[in-house]
């Protein structure tokens, strides 16, 4: 009898091009999390005990020893890394999502030319620093996009991973050989 494994849906996707570099990314379990009207401040509370993490303001993220929250919309917030305390029940919807994306880390110098072919939002580090995050489009997919010192995480849906993968590094491509003119 076989036994079904789970499997990352990007494999072990890593590709460089010049100074660039697409990764699988490894974002552990995901939750996503939305209060109940007037329960947002009831929620945070019980983030901050369980998990020394408060609700994220919008554009925010917020880590812990335990974990990282992303903002992703209006009173949502996806939980990176551990899982949701049982102290929200009754005062946020909490729905496991973890195997609804797929991440991707993109590093190097040119990270921010390869992601603005792709995506309508200005990420210069001036306007979009480290550790803010976004949902936005890359091409026609939803996505959640948060730069880090070193490049971007990319957070896709499963079934739009390869694609996203391939639109990256098709610009990847671009830019490193821009770089070499």
């Amino acid at each position: 009898m076989k036994l079904l494994q789970a499997v990352s849906p990007l494999g072990g996707l890593d590709r460089s091009h010049g100074a660039l570099r697409l990764r699988a990314g490894e974002p552990g379990r995901i939750t996503w999390i939305a209060p109940y009207p007037g329960e947002e401040t009831n929620c945070s509370h019980a983030l901050q005990a369980a998990l020394s993490l408060s609700f994220p303001s919008p554009g925010e993220t917020r880590s812990s020893l335990a974990g990282r929250i992303l903002w992703s919309g209006r009173v949502q917030a996806l939980l990176l890394g551990p899982q949701a305390p049982a102290t929200l029940s009754g005062l946020a919807a909490v729905v496991d999502q973890s195997e609804a994306w797929a991440a991707l880390n993109l590093e190097g110098a040119g990270a921010v030319e390869v992601l603005q072919r792709l995506v309508p939002l200005d990420l210069r580090a001036a306007v979009f620093p480290a550790w803010r995050t976004a949902r936005s489009l890359l091409g026609h997919m939803n996505t959640q996009i948060t730069p880090r010192p070193d490049g971007f995480e990319i957070l896709v849906a499963c079934s739009m991973a390869h694609t996203a993968a391939r639109e990256i590094e098709e610009a990847m491509r671009s830019v490193a050989a821009r770089s070499q003119l």
